[in-house]
């Protein structure tokens, strides 16, 4: 009979990647609160200028999602464990005393950490998301119990395929080879050849994580390895606290941007499927695939897709009309403009809209802040929107199919009670209302934003709308009085 998550967990000491970031954050609280018998969560972790390791940890301690974990348990904070260390760094930068506990003491493997920016260019994404990955390998070889390395990736690590099942893909090209390239090769030539390079993939993050998988899967014959695909993370359905989202990537940052009326136009298919996962069940996902590895100890590597693939299909038409609803509900209280907009299917359609939504109203803004002898910021904020706009609408204007058997089949191989503790079935909950706790964490937990301020912000919503109309009829009466006169002159 195999044992409950909890049992697992039970007296193993964890290495996390990552642990500061978003996903992270709410990996290490899940397994503080819902595995009291772990061991120590060792956290992989840069220094901080003017900080100690120990007012890093504090830190992160005292951070909004370990709230219930500080009134409730607190001596939980005893079992974090720092690593100072660097991803970026030969050997992680790690000391030779924390080393050396790491390789006695460590079970368990999360590889998190990656950069997540699909901009960056070659050379800086590999070096943190494949060569980082193979310092992380390189540790976990040397390391005496170890029983279940598990690496984050991206369900979007191989765009050119329609269908992506869970398994493993040739690479385009050899890992190894391309880290040597990429050493040995000046910027310039670098920047050359880098569209060639990627060519597959359309951005370097997407690249260097499936050139990743590949480097990963070499080292099953050394220690059972899971990778984790992971689709759109978005906010969390119920577990730390219902919407908590702690950054503004991808959907985060379009829905606070609409809700404060400075995106009012992107490219998207609205037909086609939005693959959101919630960040507490990604979670879910990764503690179980840890579990699994650790009691299955295959010799051969195992491919989950984190995403949630049709079970409870959401368009992004769907998402858009339950953001434009809640948002004016629970709208910002700092807001630019009246939250509007609409997608757009068509690129030039969008650009022309863009034009005069995005580009006139900051030179306008600009102008203003000109005239009132205050520093200029529109202009430079608009185009940092289209930049990330750009780089999203690669997958709002295109449709894949996740093939996820193995990740459904997770909560069919654990017990009714653990099944409740690390759920991760999307049927569980209504899109309606997770969009709106969605809105709802975002203003508090990214704006800083709480439900004290929604009668200012209601008001304010509501003058918004007034000049919002009364600039529309100005410009229809415009128009027609320039028709008028054009048709006058010609008559």
């Amino acid at each position: 009979m195999q044992p409950s998550v909890a049992e697992f967990y039970k007296d193993k000491c964890v290495f996390v990647t990552g642990a500061t970031g978003f996903l992270g954050k709410a990996l290490v609280e899940k397994l503080l609160r819902a595995c009291p018998g772990i061991k120590t969560i060792y956290l992989l972790t840069r220094p901080k200028k003017g900080l100690s390791a120990e007012e890093r940890l504090k830190e992160l301690w005292n951070n909004k999602i370990f709230e219930r974990l500080r009134e409730k348990e607190p001596d939980s904070f005893k079992k974090l464990r720092l690593i100072a260390g660097d991803i970026l760094e030969n050997d992680l930068g790690i000391s030779n005393d924390d080393r050396q506990e790491l390789e006695r003491c460590c079970n368990i493997v999360i590889h998190s950490a990656a950069c997540v920016r699909f901009d960056q260019k070659l050379k800086v994404a590999l070096e943190m998301n494949t060569k980082g990955t193979l310092r992380v390998l390189e540790l976990a070889e040397t390391m005496k119990n170890i029983v279940a390395f598990v690496h984050l990736s991206t369900a979007y690590c191989r765009c050119y395929i329609d269908v992506l099942e869970e398994k493993m893909y040739p690479p385009v090209h050899d890992p190894e080879k391309i880290i040597q390239l990429v050493d040995w090769l000046d910027d310039d030539t670098l920047d050359y050849l880098e569209p060639k390079l990627i060519s597959s993939e359309p951005n370097t993050y997407s690249y260097t994580k499936a050139i990743t998988e590949n480097l990963v899967a070499k080292y099953t014959s050394k220690f059972p390895v899971t990778i984790g695909r992971l689709s759109i993370v978005t906010a969390a359905y119920k577990e730390p606290m219902p919407g908590w989202i702690d950054n503004l990537n991808g959907p985060t940052g379009i829905l606070i941007g609409g809700g404060k009326g400075v995106i009012r136009t992107m490219v998207c298919n609205e037909n086609y499927q939005a693959d959101l996962v919630p960040v507490d069940m990604a979670v879910n996902a990764c503690i179980l695939l840890s579990y699994f590895c650790g009691l299955e100890q295959s010799k051969e590597v195992t491919v989950c897709n984190i995403t949630q693939s049709r079970r409870n299909p959401l368009t992004w038409k769907e998402s858009l009309d339950a953001g434009r609803k809640h948002i004016h509900e629970y709208p910002f209280s700092i807001c630019l403009w009246y939250p509007g907009g609409s997608i757009k299917k068509f690129k030039l359609h969008h650009q022309i809209h863009a034009f005069f939504a995005h580009v006139i109203p900051a030179y306008l803004v600009d102008l203003l802040m000109i005239l009132l002898g205050r520093d200029t910021f529109m202009v430079n904020l608009q185009k940092r929107i289209a930049d990330g706009i750009e780089v999203f609408h690669h997958y709002t204007i295109k449709e894949w199919c996740f093939k996820n058997e193995y990740f459904r089949s997770l909560s069919k191989r654990i017990s009714k009670e653990d099944n409740e503790i690390f759920y991760t079935d999307s049927l569980v909950f209504n899109w309606d209302d997770y969009i709106k706790n969605y809105i709802l964490g975002a203003r508090e937990y990214c704006c800083k934003e709480d439900l004290s301020t929604l009668p200012y912000a209601r008001k304010l919503n509501r003058r918004l709308f007034i000049l919002d109309v009364a600039v529309k009829l100005m410009v229809i009466l415009l128009i027609i009085y320039f028709l008028y006169y054009c048709c006058s002159i010609l008559s």
